[in-house]
């Protein structure tokens, strides 16, 4: 009898931890996302409202498309970014401790705030920041450049800057796991480097590009500090309409938007789980 409850008695500690940290909290939101309210309260209700005015606003669809526009663009400069410096860290750099070195020294600036990197773009991208000030003094443009901060330009370059490295771990692991024999046999059946690279590296990466994108897309539907600041205001994200909702204390409203993330993140998880299986990663 001992013996047949041991493996619940070891998982119950895990259960209890999920059960209480996020699956209850959850469950909150979703319940919450039913509730009608005003502007001076919340009413325990079951009303399908809040997901009526989300789902039927033009507004609201699309600040969905413009979120999605910078999931998908973050998504493929992270990708690009990310896939290349792993590569260089697994593939040519021979010595294990400089690959260690370097690695760290990848982390170093993600130790830091979130906000520090990000606001830390302003003085270089600014109308009279380092990067325009370059341009003019080279000849290149007569005048500052007006795209390069509080824009659309802006919010995906910092986010890029900010969640690349999620994009670097995953990578490096899978492509430090590939077996070296791999890739020479790949050379002795007289594959060139682009053909080792697409038929051998890439796809024995695909783990851990999937796990990435999972990291990256999550992030990315979730943020609304680096829109609100680095577009001034001129853009839009579903993060930043549930904060806005949250600050007027609309939170059925916020709730109901935040089940609607949370079920299009879902999908995206089980479209990237269906292309590429991440267990041998995990």
């Amino acid at each position: 009898m001992t013996g047949r409850l041991a493996p619940y008695l070891q998982a119950a500690p895990l259960a209890l931890i999920l059960g209480a940290f996020l699956l209850l909290p959850l469950a909150a939101i979703v319940a919450v996302s039913f509730w009608d309210y005003d502007s001076v309260q919340i009413y325990p209700d079951f009303i399908t409202l809040n997901y009526a005015e989300t789902l039927g606003s033009w507004v609201t669809w699309k600040t969905y498309l413009n979120t999605l526009k910078f999931v998908a663009i973050v998504w493929a400069i992270t990708t690009v970014v990310g896939f290349l410096v792993a590569y260089f860290l697994a593939f040519h750099v021979r010595s294990t401790t400089m690959q260690m070195v370097l690695f760290l020294i990848c982390t170093v600036p993600f130790l830091t705030s979130n906000i520090i990197r990000m606001i830390s773009w302003v003085p270089f991208l600014g109308r009279n920041g380092l990067l325009n000030t370059t341009l003019i003094e080279l000849g290149i443009v007569p005048a500052p450049l007006e795209f390069l901060l509080f824009s659309e330009f802006a919010v995906v370059l910092a986010m890029a800057h900010l969640y690349v490295l999620f994009m670097v771990t995953p990578i490096f692991n899978s492509l430090m796991r590939i077996d070296r024999a791999l890739i020479e046999a790949a050379r002795d059946a007289g594959a060139n480097g682009w053909q080792t690279l697409t038929n051998v590296v890439i796809p024995l990466a695909k783990p851990g590009i999937a796990i990435g994108s999972i990291f990256v897309v999550t992030l990315v539907l979730g943020d609304f500090v680096t829109v609100r600041f680095m577009s001034g205001g001129q853009s839009a994200s579903v993060g930043l309409m549930i904060a806005n909702e949250i600050s007027l204390l609309q939170y059925p409203a916020a709730a109901a938007n935040a089940v609607a993330v949370l079920v299009l993140v879902l999908l995206m998880v089980a479209a990237m789980l269906r292309i590429v299986d991440i267990r041998k990663e995990l």
